[in-house]
């Protein structure tokens, strides 16, 4: 621990590496400041109403990345959500587009394209997103009705998600971190004292159970930010050797090296694709209106099957899984061509000792990668999964054939009550934001331990271990 202790004062000594933390927590502390700048025209005792109703859909997802920004319609509703979009959308069309890959291809000046092209999108990604944001607050009497409230909103919130994403920009080129994850990070830490101040009132309520219940949820969050660390540090290292050649009267090459790939390629982004999927049905609902007294209408059992259709009911759970699993695949097959890097390999001399180079080094990078992408996906699952459970517990009931049993004998069981209905908690304890958390602060800390080591300091834990963040 003084190890520990004597590198978070180095931090403070070095100049650059001072100047770089102050300034992300300048910047930080205006994009909270923006949390408290309320678009105008909105009904605010309406709007608290409105999202009494809303947690479960795909607006209480964009709220998360948001930074809670969203629920009271700021400057910042949006967040950085359309520029995360944005990235993705140009992202999957370089495989479908010869003149975006080639720029992504020339390297410094491509990437400044692709990041203009990016804003661009950005911009109108947010254009779109806010007046649907607005014909949604006239819709529910949040906004007062005319073309001048969506126009107002529009400017509004759009110059607010311009300003985020210029913020994000300046973190990553003069702070610490990745400007855009920070955002996010900052975002989901600023709920996390209302959860403690949740737990601490379970706790002072004298209920064992819940006392205990308490404790299970601190050691699974504890345990899961381990798993976490441990998985994401994961690396397969291929090995790789480099054939000598003369270049004029020089011998180049001849050396040894590795390929690593990580256990999760995928990140959060296959979490969020599957979230997103199943929040959209119960967004949709909000705009379909349904009479209670005609049961037997197609609009009151779409309703009645997506109330059931939940975090919590094992279908749910199933479909919820099986998203993550496809979306884990079908992401790393776009970011990684096995193809294109067995050529790159071939073309600087490069090969994987016992295997031929071209269509061999292909076949046997596919077959790595396949199994590492089934670990990555049945981690993210997990991960996910885990914490959905504890808060919003798990309806055994609905399983087939054992669901009225077992719901019998784990509502009789002391301790065991909790199952069905979940610990109550709210959503920043789930599995996408810890995933966020844990992944960012790696990072983070990982940046701030290289620019520590370059400067002939020790890192947080000696001069023998080293943090590994996830893009290491």
């Amino acid at each position: 621990m003084d190890k520990f202790f004597a590198a978070v004062r180095n931090m403070f000594t070095v100049p650059d590496l001072r100047r770089r933390i102050l300034f992300t927590l300048a910047m930080l502390a205006v994009y909270r400041l923006g949390a408290h700048v309320t678009a105008p025209g909105i009904n605010k005792a309406q709007l608290e109403r409105v999202w009494s109703e809303l947690g479960s859909t795909l607006l209480g997802v964009l709220d998360l990345f948001s930074g809670g920004n969203f629920r009271t319609i700021s400057v910042f509703a949006l967040g950085v959500t359309p520029y995360i979009t944005a990235s993705i959308i140009l992202q999957l069309m370089t495989t479908v587009f010869p003149q975006l890959k080639k720029l992504q291809e020339e390297g410094e000046a491509g990437r400044q394209k692709i990041t203009q092209y990016t804003r661009y999108l950005t911009v109108a990604l947010a254009a779109f997103q806010t007046f649907i944001v607005a014909r949604w607050l006239q819709s529910n009497n949040v906004g007062v009705e005319g073309l001048g409230f969506v126009l107002t909103v529009m400017l509004t919130l759009t110059t607010g998600t311009i300003f985020v994403m210029w913020l994000g920009e300046q973190i990553t080129e003069r702070g610490i971190g990745n400007g855009i994850s920070m955002l996010i990070f900052a975002g989901i830490v600023i709920g996390l004292p209302n959860g403690v101040q949740q737990v601490f009132t379970r706790v002072r309520g004298g209920d064992t159970f819940a006392s205990i219940g308490v404790i299970a949820l601190v050691a699974m969050l504890i345990a899961l930010i381990a798993f976490i660390v441990f998985v994401e540090s994961g690396r397969r290292k291929v090995p790789i050797s480099y054939a000598k050649r003369h270049v004029g009267r020089q011998v180049v090459g001849g050396q040894q090296t590795n390929m690593p790939l990580k256990v999760n390629m995928g990140g959060v982004i296959p979490v969020i694709f599957a979230s997103s999927m199943l929040a959209i049905p119960q967004t949709l609902l909000q705009f379909i209106s349904y009479d209670q007294t005609q049961p037997d209408s197609w609009r009151f059992r779409v309703h009645s099957f997506f109330n059931a259709f939940h975090g919590g009911d094992p279908y749910y759970e199933l479909v919820f899984i099986s998203l993550i699993v496809i979306f884990t695949f079908f992401y790393i097959t776009i970011i990684f061509n096995v193809d294109e890097v067995a050529d790159n390999l071939r073309k600087h001399g490069g090969f994987i000792p016992g295997i031929r180079p071209g269509k061999n080094t292909a076949e046997y990078l596919n077959t790595i990668l396949t199994r590492l992408t089934a670990v990555g996906a049945l981690y993210l699952a997990l991960v996910a999964l885990i914490p959905q459970i504890m808060l919003s517990g798990f309806k055994v009931a609905r399983l087939p054939f054992i669901g009225t049993g077992l719901d019998a004998f784990v509502s009789t069981t002391p301790g065991l009550g909790w199952i069905p209905t979940g610990m109550g908690y709210q959503f920043f304890f789930g599995g996408t934001s810890l995933l966020i958390l844990v992944g960012v602060a790696m990072d983070t800390v990982a940046q701030i331990e290289a620019q520590l080591v370059m400067r002939n300091y020790e890192g947080f834990f000696g001069p023998g271990s080293r943090l590994r963040g996830r893009r290491s």
